[in-house]
């Protein structure tokens, strides 16, 4: 693959065409996506305009904005040469990071198979079903903190993937055997329906609560697999409550939704550690449900335990929304509405 950054005497002098050169064809149609669609998004991203000429694209914009294109484009195809697909999300990362936020560098040793440069300085998370990787340098640093330190918290919106990377990276850690059992936890506290008056047991009951903890673990794993590894209590999806009293040695624990546990819960959870195990606590602290003048346990432990070096605090806000675009625009605008 060859580029070219040259001035064009029929485009205006503020305007530049940076021409790539792309050897394989068929991996050329699969850059572009159908109908072209992969270039309307970097397009409409960049504020560039992407032409095709055979094999050849040219990416038409200020110089700054040309080079930017051309190198989201490079890195989709080197993507696309290492036998890998390019998807939506693909792209929304390249666009987001960008070469200087992919950083460099690597994990010690048993780690690597797990959390590992794909091509050299890009992070993955390695499961059954997928290769996870983080869409945002805040995500990536977060990914970075799952794997260093024994104790980690991640604070933000919603959908910024708080979640999702903590249960990737545990069953990364299962598959890889760093850890004997996954552990994931929620407070089961009603969010507008009173939980006794749900039908059913008490698993039929609280399950509705655990099912985004669900909804994750199908992400990395076959569904086959998820059902014998909770039936051999490898997999342990849990309301906090029933925490209390154990001791987790050599597991990797999740509590989600940490706004809404009180102090004494949050306290109850944290001693829980046992040795060989990583804890990730994530929360939203927008999104408290606990009664009027209950305090939230997440924001206490923000408070007393931020000036501990061995825990790490990682924190998101609404540019780091990988869902709908139009989450990060509400969120943004409850927020200027709360800052008001």
């Amino acid at each position: 693959m060859t580029t070219t950054m040259l001035p064009h005497p029929a485009l205006p002098q503020d305007l530049t065409e940076q021409v790539l050169e792309f050897p394989d064809n068929f991996l050329l149609i699969d850059l572009c996506g159908e109908h072209d669609r992969n270039l309307a998004a970097i397009e409409v991203k960049l504020g560039v305009q992407i032409l095709r000429r055979g094999n050849r694209l040219a990416v038409v914009g200020d110089e700054a904005q040309a080079r930017a294109g051309a190198q989201v484009l490079m890195a989709l195809y080197q993507r696309l040469e290492t036998g890998r697909s390019v998807e939506a999300g693909d792209i929304d990362r390249e666009l987001r990071m960008g070469p200087s936020e992919q950083g460099t560098g690597t994990l010690p040793g048993d780690q690597m198979e797990m959390f590992r440069g794909a091509t050299g300085d890009r992070v993955e998370i390695k499961t059954r079903r997928k290769l996870v990787e983080p869409r945002t340098a805040a995500q990536k640093a977060y990914v970075r903190a799952l794997f260093d330190h024994e104790m980690a918290f991640g604070i933000g919106p919603a959908g910024t993937g708080k979640t999702y990377l903590a249960v990737a990276v545990g069953v990364s850690m299962l598959i890889g055997g760093q850890v004997d059992k996954i552990v994931l936890s929620r407070p089961a506290v009603e969010a507008g329906e009173r939980l006794g008056f749900l039908p059913g047991d008490m698993k039929d009951k609280v399950d509705p609560y655990m099912q985004p903890l669900y909804d994750a673990l199908a992400d990395f794993l076959p569904g086959k697999q998820v059902a014998k590894l909770i039936e051999d209590k490898q997999i342990e999806i849990a309301p906090l409550a029933f925490m209390r009293g154990r001791t987790l040695a050599r597991s990797f624990v999740v509590l989600d939704e940490a706004q809404n546990a009180t102090s004494m819960q949050m306290k109850m959870f944290l001693t829980r550690l046992g040795e060989g195990s990583r804890m990730v606590i994530t929360g939203d602290r927008t999104q408290v449900d606990l009664p009027r003048g209950v305090s939230s346990g997440l924001a206490d432990a923000e408070r007393l335990l931020s000036h501990i070096p061995k825990i790490s605090f990682s924190y998101f806000t609404s540019k780091d929304v990988v869902r709908h675009p139009l989450v990060a625009a509400i969120i943004e605008a409850y927020d200027a509405d709360s800052a008001a």
